[in-house]
């Protein structure tokens, strides 16, 4: 039997790791989070992801060396501070082979990327059935105008080419 889960934004977040220095959690209860994920026979069939990332926020969890920065030091937009992705299609391999492709923009500028989909599994918590499903991708900053820079010459903050997205994301039926 096919089932349509949504997306609980209240329990889902993503990471958002540089290599050098820095690594920021954006919790789901802040963002916008919005989408689906069709599952049939405990198999992944389908899915819909969309989130809207605030950068601006001082409400965040952000974990890193310098504790003094914000997000947006580490993404240098404050012109354009939201970060958002919409699927377009999704693509099952096998069971443990899936891929999510859609629009990324960051400042303002949108990009197609493919993200690796993965279906965790099926969870019972006090008489709700929670299914958990993780994206994972790697977004390169030149092509969204993002500035980097491999050593601290200065003290600064080390950004490196390189972003690597981690969604962890709870869907309820």
């Amino acid at each position: 039997m096919k089932t349509k889960w949504i997306i609980d934004s209240s329990q889902s977040d993503i990471m958002i790791k540089n290599r050098h220095s820095i690594i920021a959690y954006l919790d789901g209860t802040i963002n916008k989070f919005a989408g689906h994920v069709d599952i049939q026979d405990n198999e992944l069939e389908d899915a819909s992801i969309e989130f809207a990332l605030d950068i601006n926020n001082t409400d965040i969890k952000l974990e890193q060396i310098d504790t003094h920065l914000r997000l947006n030091n580490f993404f240098d937009t404050n012109e354009y501070p939201l970060i958002s992705f919409k699927s377009t299609s999704f693509q099952k391999v096998n069971k443990n082979i899936n891929f999510l492709k859609g629009n990324l923009t960051i400042k303002n500028i949108t990009k197609v990327i493919e993200l690796d989909a993965e279906f965790i599994g099926i969870n019972t918590t006090n008489g709700i059935e929670k299914a958990a499903f993780e994206i994972v991708g790697k977004i390169n900053r030149k092509d969204f105008g993002l500035k980097y820079n491999y050593f601290t010459q200065t003290g600064g903050l080390a950004k490196g080419q390189d972003i690597k997205l981690i969604a962890n994301l709870e869907f309820t039926a």
